[in-house]
Order: C-alpha cells, then structure tokens, then sequence
C-alpha cells in the first residue's frame, strides 16, 4: 500500500535505443538542461558503461556512481553528484558499470534495482520533478533496469533509413517489461534527431514515423546543428554552450512540449 503522507515522486524517464549514435545522451542531458531553464529540478542518472551524460554535464571526479548505486547498494546521497547548472544533478557512471550484467545475474531482485534506489525516502528531500535515465545503447540488464524503474520511455530516433526497424526489438522489450515487472510503463514518445528538413530521406523518415506511431511523435524535430555536436567537448549542454543555437532552441521546445503533456507550467 502506498504512503499517501510521501509527496508525489518525480516523473521518471528512461531515455533508450539500443542503436548507439541516434542522440541519446544528447537528448538526456540537452532536454535535463531545458526543464531545468524552464523552473523543474531534474536528475539524471547516466547507466551507459561509457559515462557519456557525466562527462558531458562536466562531472570529472567520480568516486561513487551507479554502479556502486546498483551493486553495493550505495546511499542515494553518496551517488548524487551537484553539476554547474542549479537545480540539475547526476549520478554519475563509469566504465566499471559494464561488469554490472554479470556481477547481478545471481540477485533476485536484479531487475528491480534502480526502482528501489529511486523510491527510497531518502528521495523526498531531494524535490525532483523528473527523474532522466540515460541508458546504454543495448537492451542488457541495465536497460530492463530503466524500463523496470520508468514511468515512461522516451525514444531517439535518428531520421535516416532503417531508423524504423530498429524501433520493433524495442518496443518488443517494452512490451515484455510492461507485462512481467511493470505494468505502467508506458511510452513517453519517439523524437526525431539530427533532422535536416532539406533532406528528403529526413521527410521521409517523419512521414512513416508520423504514419505508424501517430501521436506517439512529438511535434517538436531536433535539427542536425554543429553547436549541438561541439558542445560535449566544453563539457555543457548546448542551452549553455550556445543559447541561440537552433539546436538549443528545439530541445526548450522539447521539453516545453513534455511538460504540457504532464500539465507543468513553466517557471
């Protein structure tokens, strides 16, 4: 039975597609930096072995992460690390994360890992609106973790050919989490990345994406932008590496049309 005198808990998000390249982190950390802009205190929490999210949200000193989160039951406090952006934090991961497959395969609870460290009491003092899980570009343990965690799935969809087929193994895992460990997991929506509207393959793309998932589309397309691709290598999302940026311009209407859907006005 739940404890109605806890506040509502954060909205939790698992960022996946187990193609590697489709903009992932890119979205994870770029759409956390646009809540944040827009008044929503926001923690990502990297699970891809490579630590992409942290080093691009600038985190260099990584001393607990989520694998200790994960395989040593770490406290929530000890892992949760504050970036240079108010209001947006981490917990950051590190190649040690890749052994968590086989490090947990004998824990009974495996699958439910994430879910209890999210949803512990230690969480409530923390005010999180959204909770965004940067997952690794594979449907491994860690993955099912996420999913097992989340309310919803956000998808990244590169708009180049094949994008789609890669969609039925994923949507294939949803379906089988949705039905053994979580019951309300439930797809936030597909965004398009590295879009180029003068690209008729990019059209083409949207079209058959808009025809067989309708409304799981979000309106809102994010451009092929250099500022958007320079921007990890000054360790900062795009909003703060270029403002004006088309790139950074479509993730605030990302995440505008994210919070519309979840009825959260914008500070």
């Amino acid at each position: 039975m739940s404890d109605l005198s806890r506040p509502a808990g954060p909205r939790i998000i698992a960022v996946a597609n187990q193609k590697g390249g489709v903009g992932k982190t890119t979205t994870a950390i770029n759409l956390a930096a646009a809540l944040v802009e827009s008044g929503q205190r926001v923690l990502v929490v990297d699970l891809d072995p490579q630590g992409n999210a942290s080093t691009g949200l600038g985190v260099d000193e990584r001393e607990l992460t989520t694998y200790e989160l994960l395989v040593d039951d770490a406290p929530l406090n000890s892992v949760i690390q504050k970036t240079s952006i108010d209001g947006l934090s981490i917990v950051p991961a590190t190649v040690d994360l890749s052994s968590a497959d086989i490090e947990l395969i004998s824990n009974e609870k495996r699958s439910f890992l994430l879910h209890d460290a999210l949803r512990q009491t230690a969480m409530d003092a923390y005010s999180w609106d959204y909770i965004l899980i940067d997952c690794p570009p594979s449907l491994n343990l860690l993955t099912v973790n996420a999913m097992v965690a989340a309310h919803s799935v956000l998808v990244p969809l590169q708009s180049e050919f094949f994008a789609l087929e890669g969609l039925s193994q994923l949507m294939l895992t949803i379906r089988e989490v949705r039905q053994a460990a979580n019951p309300n997991l439930r797809i936030e929506g597909i965004v398009l990345t590295m879009y180029d509207r003068r690209n008729n393959l990019s059209q083409q793309v949207e079209k058959d994406a808009r025809d067989n998932l309708g409304d799981l589309v979000f309106e809102t397309k994010i451009p092929r932008n250099v500022r958007v691709s320079e921007a990890p290598s000054f360790a900062m999302p795009v909003l703060n590496y270029d403002p004006n940026s088309l790139g950074a311009m479509a993730y605030r209407d990302l995440a505008a049309e994210l919070m519309k859907k979840h009825n959260k006005i914008a500070a």
